[in-house]
């Protein structure tokens, strides 16, 4: 795609060349064929019918059409779960076992708790595997939800109608209904989750569907629209190696929305899923929204101004330093949020980020003392080596912070200045 943005002038061979290479990317993404066929023929077709003229050029016009494509395939619009006129809201959770749907129950859960301010309940009905309601349990109350569960001699269809009247009883706002999984969709799994569906009549079916498992995760959720019609799907594991073919094909296959997508193992990895944001870090162009959102819910504003005025007055200092560092944390994992930024998902596909070099910088700072990350230039050689054993480091690692760390503040400066940032000194000093 790289090589059409540019140009002025299309031939019908170079967008063919960029049908070829879009139709090798899907398919290497796992993208059902089936999908990627459809797919690049809809592309093809709008590119050469398209009056290629206007403010953007040709080139960019149909990357312009791809994105626009992609969006369209992945359900165009955002969804959003609406609530019931009468609370509770009931939402009935489906998947294989180990699609990660006890957890993706838990991450709903605080979703509706911290986004919506709702009370929540959750309801254990599955009986089957070893540990499932001490799990529910477990995660369930970190997101601040109530949990009902009955053990795991009754009747699953019981014990859900039951949470329902309970949460009815109780003015709960939202109740999830976790159910039991499978290694493999059979008739008693479906079975199961009809009878649940008929004894409880939810507002929302949602399907949690592996994207590690790519065509599996399409093929799945085939079988479980058939049966059990689901509304929405929740795509779990999105992160990592997933490389985005199931979010791709599952709506396009099942005609099913995508709703929710989880990134990350902790409770608030939950994110509303946004097509026109996918179709973007797919093409490599970022997602700066998902990450101006991110950066919005970390933000602490009498915080950012003190920052601002230590900058001004060049008073930033390693204990800046480290809260900076552990905001940035609590965005989430690295990895996602590099990917988020325009121009390095395609450099950064396959490159592991380290997480653990955060706790061994935050391990050096806070084997200072308070004078000493206030006024960094104190650490002579016998404080770098005390403070190297305090964080289970060594002198090499101290110094090479210590000098990145001078080489931002030199950065900060000539920014405070109104300069231009010397940002391959500051790259130097990372070395």
């Amino acid at each position: 795609m790289a090589d059409v943005r540019g140009r002025g002038t299309l031939t019908e061979a170079d967008i063919n060349a960029v049908m070829r290479e879009i139709r090798l990317a899907l398919l290497e993404a796992d993208v059902n064929f089936k999908v990627v066929r459809s797919f690049t023929a809809s592309v093809k077709e709008k590119a050469l019918g398209a009056e290629l003229i206007g403010k953007l050029n040709p080139g960019q016009q149909v990357v312009k059409i791809v994105a626009d494509e992609l969006t369209e395939l992945m359900g165009g619009e955002a969804e959003e779960l609406s609530f019931a006129s009468r609370p509770p809201t009931v939402i009935l959770m489906a998947g294989l076992q180990g699609s990660g749907k006890t957890t993706a129950t838990a991450k709903l859960a605080r979703y509706f708790h911290e986004q919506h301010h709702s009370s929540v309940a959750v309801a254990a009905c599955d009986v089957y595997r070893p540990a499932a309601i001490e799990q529910l349990t477990q995660v369930a109350h970190q997101a601040g939800a109530d949990v009902y569960e009955q053990g795991t001699d009754r009747d699953p269809v019981r014990i859900a109608a039951w949470a329902r009247d309970r949460a009815m009883t109780e003015g709960k706002d939202v109740l999830i209904v976790d159910t039991a999984g499978r290694l493999h969709v059979d008739e008693q799994l479906m079975k199961e989750l009809v009878n649940i569906r008929k004894a409880i009549r939810p507002d929302h079916v949602l399907l949690v569907v592996d994207a590690m498992t790519g065509q599996d995760a399409v093929t799945v959720a085939e079988q479980f629209a058939a049966d059990v019609d689901f509304d929405g799907v929740i795509m779990s594991k999105l992160d990592g190696d997933a490389r985005g073919g199931a979010a791709l094909s599952v709506k396009a296959v099942t005609g099913k929305p995508i709703v929710f997508a989880s990134t990350g193992e902790k409770l608030d990895a939950l994110e509303r899923f946004h097509p026109d944001r996918m179709a973007q870090r797919i093409l490599g162009m970022g997602d700066v929204l998902s990450l101006i959102e991110k950066a919005s819910d970390n933000y602490d504003e009498q915080r950012a101004h003190e920052l601002e005025r230590k900058i001004r007055k060049q008073e930033f200092d390693l204990e800046d330093f480290l809260s900076q560092l552990r905001q940035i944390r609590r965005m989430g994992p690295l990895q996602n949020l590099l990917g988020m930024i325009p121009g390095l998902g395609k450099e950064l596909r396959g490159v592991k980020v380290d997480e653990r070099e955060f706790d061994r910088v935050q391990a050096i700072i806070l084997s200072m003392t308070p004078a000493e990350r206030h006024r960094p230039a104190l650490i002579n050689g016998a404080r770098r080596l005390r403070i190297a054993r305090g964080s289970g480091t060594n002198v090499q690692a101290v110094k090479a912070l210590l000098k990145q760390f001078e080489q931002m503040r030199k950065v900060m400066k000539q920014v405070s200045r109104g300069g231009t940032p010397d940002l391959r000194g500051l790259m130097r000093g990372s070395r």
